[in-house]
């Protein structure tokens, strides 16, 4: 790829972002989404969340792991935990990581 053809490439990409993102900020007025939508999409960000993570806790190389020495799920346990008593986020990471290391360095899973 050439050094036009790489200006040619992101100045396409730019004014397609733009295009797209700008869809939204173009009407004068805002547009009437039903109640059904608006109480879903309340649910994207976390649906988001678990997609990407849940697999990353769950499997090893496209497959399922097949033994409970896996110290990502004891971390993502113990995260879970945290949030769920103490409702912050920082301490959840901390902890999560605290648990990961300490079985991986610890134990050797």
């Amino acid at each position: 790829m050439s050094t036009w053809e790489a200006i040619v490439a992101i100045l396409g990409l730019g004014v397609i972002t733009v295009v797209t993102r700008s869809f939204f900020l173009l009407p004068e007025r805002e547009l009437p989404i039903p109640t059904w939508l608006r109480e879903a999409l309340r649910y994207a960000p976390l649906a988001a969340l678990v997609a990407v993570i849940v697999p990353e806790v769950v499997m090893t190389n496209g497959q399922l792991i097949h033994t409970w020495q896996d110290a990502r799920l004891y971390a993502a346990a113990a995260g879970a935990l945290w949030y769920w008593q103490r409702r912050g986020i920082l301490g959840t990471i901390l902890c999560g990581t605290a648990v990961l290391l300490a079985l991986r360095f610890g134990l050797g899973w």
